[in-house]
């Protein structure tokens, strides 16, 4: 495909921390943080006016999906957008706590583990060819997204035997398949849920549900830009052999727990490989592919971007400090350990990598490592700031916002999802809004045409 429909899911960790005894429900905070994003009600799904979805996920963790995007740029804008909308909610949620008697402060992490073990996700999602054969994709892309946490994973302190040991993703260690519908009970690498949200005879929606929640901008742009063109490269028939594994969900989770990334895993043809030399494999048909083929200009900077990062962890992934989510986290925490002459196993440790991840910026750590020039970044603060009230204006997400502008101007009750626009009520109507990539809808514009001056001033 030459172009693309990407979207991101994150579930946000949500904690209470109360001044007093009294201690609130989840449910009650979540509804409280839920008002500040759709005033007036209480909604357990609602779409924004940016084209987002905001929702109570299973285990009352808010979620927010991105609107869709057809570029990776995009779609790193658009889901810092969510952190922005969430924190945005706290100071009315903590006044509302204070209205009702209580106080406290509440805390929003992106991350994907709690301290009882549970997990919550981080879901990419592309939209891909129906014509191409679903499972020869998965198996061709499972060695890919098992070895691609030593660059998108987000780092996490554990205990192995009663020791502390540091693990470079969160979220291997709760997968237990290599593919399956489920995204909970059997969570696979490649969940194979077949719905497009898109005319199902031209595409369906490759799933991604093995990937950590990143802090970092330039993780999240590598994470979905490399998945991204290797996906457009099996496409077209540029296939990866020789590193199939013998045993992907033993593999991800040997890689986990190996920082320094000399660990080799066993190949289906009793090789051993490490993740950086597989992920090798398929930077070399990667580079192939964009030789030979007509691709989108940002596949070029993701794959340079790409092989300098191998070549930095391969030679020293401390190097990465300022890029990469589970490195910058290593780097913190060791600093603090060695400021404080304290082990890993101090119980201040595990806050840090907990407050790595607050969206909070006067709070977060990650933030505090950005307020002072010590992290990248790859999108302006200013598109952020837009991105939380306007929808990509190159796909369907811009119709959809637009036509919730409208209903809410003209307070009118209405239904919305992904694929349809519905007006309830007297003068009933349902819009159909198949194609993603189509950023105008003619009854849409109609609809707009009723506004003082014809259109929304933004």
């Amino acid at each position: 495909m030459k172009q693309r429909i990407f979207g991101l899911e994150n579930e946000y960790g949500l904690i209470f921390s109360p001044n007093g005894r009294i201690y609130l429900p989840m449910e009650k905070v979540l509804g409280y943080i839920f008002e500040g994003l759709i005033p007036n009600s209480w909604p357990s799904n609602a779409f924004l006016v940016n084209g987002a979805r905001f929702y109570q996920d299973t285990g009352c963790h808010p979620e927010y999906s991105t609107p869709e995007c057809d570029n990776i740029l995009d779609l790193v804008t658009h889901d810092k957008a969510g952190e922005r909308l969430l924190e945005a909610c706290l100071p009315a949620a903590e006044e509302r706590l204070r209205e009702e008697g209580l106080s406290g402060e509440i805390y929003i992490f992106k991350n994907n583990t709690d301290s009882l073990g549970n997990t919550y996700g981080c879901h990419e999602n592309f939209l891909m060819r129906r014509d191409v054969d679903f499972w020869k994709v998965t198996e061709q892309l499972i060695p890919f997204f098992v070895t691609r946490q030593v660059f998108s994973g987000a780092g996490k302190v554990l205990k192995v035997s009663g020791k502390p040991q540091y693990f470079i993703s969160q979220r291997a260690q709760h997968i237990h398949e290599k593919t399956s519908s489920s995204t909970t009970s059997s969570r696979s690498i490649i969940n194979t849920r077949d719905e497009p949200h898109a005319d199902a005879e031209r595409y369906r929606r490759l799933h991604i549900i093995v990937g950590d929640s990143n802090m970092s901008e330039f993780a999240t742009y590598l994470k979905v830009g490399t998945a991204a063109l290797v996906l457009s490269m099996i496409e077209e028939g540029y296939l990866v052999n020789g590193v199939e594994l013998e045993d992907p969900v033993k593999a991800i989770r040997e890689i986990a727990r190996d920082p320094t990334l000399k660990k080799k895993v066993r190949l289906d043809d009793a090789r051993y490989m490490t993740a950086i030399e597989i992920q090798r494999a398929y930077l070399e048909r990667a580079r192939q592919y964009l030789d030979q083929e007509e691709h989108d200009a940002t596949l070029d900077d993701v794959y340079a971007k790409w092989e300098a990062v191998l070549r930095q962890l391969e030679e020293d992934p401390m190097q990465l400090a300022h890029q990469i989510d589970w490195v910058t986290k290593k780097h913190l925490i060791q600093s603090y350990v060695d400021k404080k002459e304290c082990g890993w196993d101090d119980p201040r440790v595990l806050l840090l990598d907990l407050q790595f991840h607050d969206v909070k910026r006067t709070r977060g750590l990650y933030y505090l490592l950005e307020s002072r020039g010590l992290v990248d970044r790859i999108v302006q603060e200013d598109a952020v700031q837009r991105a939380m009230s306007t929808p990509p204006q190159t796909t369907r997400a811009k119709v959809r916002g637009d036509f919730i502008r409208f209903a809410r101007a003209k307070n009118r009750s209405y239904t919305v999802d992904w694929t349809y626009l519905k007006l309830n009520g007297y003068w009933e109507e349902t819009i159909l809004c198949m194609d993603p990539f189509s950023a105008v809808n003619r009854r849409v514009e109609e609809l707009l045409s009723q506004m003082p001056g014809g259109r929304f001033h933004r």
